[in-house]
C-alpha cells in the first residue's frame, strides 16, 4: 500500500504549484479538464458514438495537458500576465496638439 500525498503548496508566501504547473497555468489546466469532461458528457447524452466521445475526451485532454505544460515552460510563472499587459500597452502615443502649446508658459498673477 503506497500512501502518497500530493504536496500542493510548499511554503507560506510562495505561489501554488502542482507537479511543476505554477499559478495561472494550474487554473487553466483544471478548468480545461473540467470543460473537456463536460463536453464529452454532453456529446454522450446527445447520442454521439461512444468511441467518438472517448476520442474527443482523450484527445482534448492530452492536447490540453501538452499545451499547458508547454506554456508553463516557455513563459514561466508570470509570463501570461506579461503578455496580456503587453497587448494592452499602446504601440505609440498620438499627440494632436501643436508643439508650441506644450512649450507655452502660464504667467498668472500671484504665481511663484
Amino acid at each position: 500500500m503506497n500512501n502518497t500525498a500530493f504536496n500542493i503548496n510548499k511554503g507560506i508566501g510562495r505561489t501554488v504549484e502542482f507537479k511543476g504547473l505554477k499559478a495561472q497555468y494550474l487554473f487553466i489546466f483544471a478548468g480545461g479538464l473540467l470543460g473537456i469532461l463536460i463536453l464529452t458528457m454532453i456529446l454522450y447524452m446527445v447520442g454521439v458514438n461512444s468511441y467518438i466521445c472517448l476520442l474527443v475526451g482523450a484527445g482534448g485532454a492530452s492536447l490540453l495537458i501538452w499545451q499547458t505544460f508547454k506554456l508553463n515552460q516557455k513563459y514561466g510563472e508570470y509570463g501570461l500576465m506579461k503578455i496580456g499587459g503587453k497587448s494592452r500597452h499602446p504601440k505609440f502615443i498620438i499627440c494632436r496638439k501643436p508643439i508650441y502649446r506644450y512649450l507655452k508658459f502660464n504667467h498668472k498673477k500671484g504665481a511663484l
